[in-house]
């Protein structure tokens, strides 16, 4: 009723009296002691980077622990710490993704360190093969986070699937004389100048490859380099044909060119076209300009002759891979005749 101060709840409780108490203990004094300096991210438990670390350290001990040809037997949970490549994503590992991107780079023997899958993704045919093809080739494979997948591509579109792929090692541009002078052939190598697109360097390092070059040289800067899109388009024949890089492609056609070797390079408007071109059973460098503006000046003028490609009048030019495969198939054909007829 109405005043009743003995019913439930309207009696305070002794010692709850608000506002301030006498005394604390010493807890208000205990509260404003430092704790020392903040630990490393690294050493705080339950910090992403903690997490991170972890993750690595069990990446590596599965990636040593294993014998080349031996296959994991269980998934685990990771990712490996990316390798610094500058711009916005510089922690993050070269990837593969997407499902048949994967798939075809590991068809085609593409040299890989993990495999990543989408914690909880649904698999089909394509997510099988690449699994079983990881195994067989004793790929570590790790299951991440959709979230941390996300992170290690760069949110491309990944479709759950990734494969983390190392650095390319690049031999040097004598290395490939040596490899000519070891062949007993004649010197055959590809120099690209200024090709920006991975997918046509890939394309270009195929044909060279296929065709019997003894190698291919990139420029380290305006040029595309051996990234993982370079890898599956070349179709893993990056394995069996080294790729060279140089600080300065003209300084090197130079020193070529002291070393006995013929420079021709590929133009629509060149000197002599591929069925008058003598020179394809000397010794000889190819060199091929880029997609848009072709050779450039300088490389220009350290050639001994440029090369066309006779097309019908409707067409104005090829893709630089496929002009390259042009003349490296007509270079081909015409030391194999020289073979049969010597």
């Amino acid at each position: 009723m109405a005043g009743n101060s003995q019913r439930r709840g309207a009696i305070r409780k002794g010692g709850t009296k608000k506002g301030a108490q006498v005394g604390s203990g010493g807890q208000a004094r205990r509260a404003l002691k430092g704790k020392g300096p903040t630990p490393p991210a690294e050493d705080r438990k339950g910090h992403a980077k903690a997490r991170a670390a972890k993750r690595a350290e069990v990446a590596n001990k599965q990636g040593t622990g294993r014998s080349a040809g031996a296959a994991p037997r269980t998934r685990t949970t990771g990712a490996p710490v990316g390798q610094a490549r500058g711009g916005r994503h510089a922690d993050l590992p070269e990837t593969v993704v997407g499902r048949n991107p994967v798939v075809e780079a590991l068809r085609a023997g593409v040299p890989a360190t993990a495999l990543y899958v989408a914690t909880g993704l649904a698999s089909d045919e394509r997510i099988a093969e690449a699994i079983t093809a990881a195994a067989e080739r004793g790929i570590a494979q790790l299951d991440v986070a959709r979230t941390e997948l996300d992170r290690l591509t760069g949110g491309a579109v990944h479709q759950g699937v990734a494969l983390s792929v190392p650095p390319y090692q690049y031999a040097h541009p004598n290395d490939l004389l040596s490899r000519a002078a070891d062949s007993g052939r004649a010197p055959l190598i590809v120099a690209v100048d200024g090709v920006t697109d991975p997918r046509n360097l890939g394309a270009i390092v195929r044909s060279a490859a296929a065709f019997g070059a003894h190698g291919v040289v990139v420029p380290e800067r305006r040029s595309a380099g051996m990234t993982a899109s370079a890898w599956r388009t070349s179709a893993g024949t990056a394995a069996r044909i080294r790729v060279a890089r140089c600080p300065n492609l003209v300084r090197v056609l130079k020193d070529y060119a002291e070393a006995g070797l013929m420079i021709a390079g590929l133009d629509a408007d060149g000197t002599v076209d591929t069925d008058t071109f003598e020179l394809a059973t000397s010794p000889l460098v190819v060199v091929v300009g880029s997609e848009g503006r072709g050779l450039s000046r300088l490389t220009r003028t350290v050639c001994d002759v440029t090369v066309s490609i006779p097309m019908v009048r409707n067409v104005e030019s090829l893709n630089a891979s496929v002009a390259t495969g042009v003349v490296l198939a007509e270079v081909a054909r015409r030391r194999r005749a020289e073979a049969v007829g010597g």
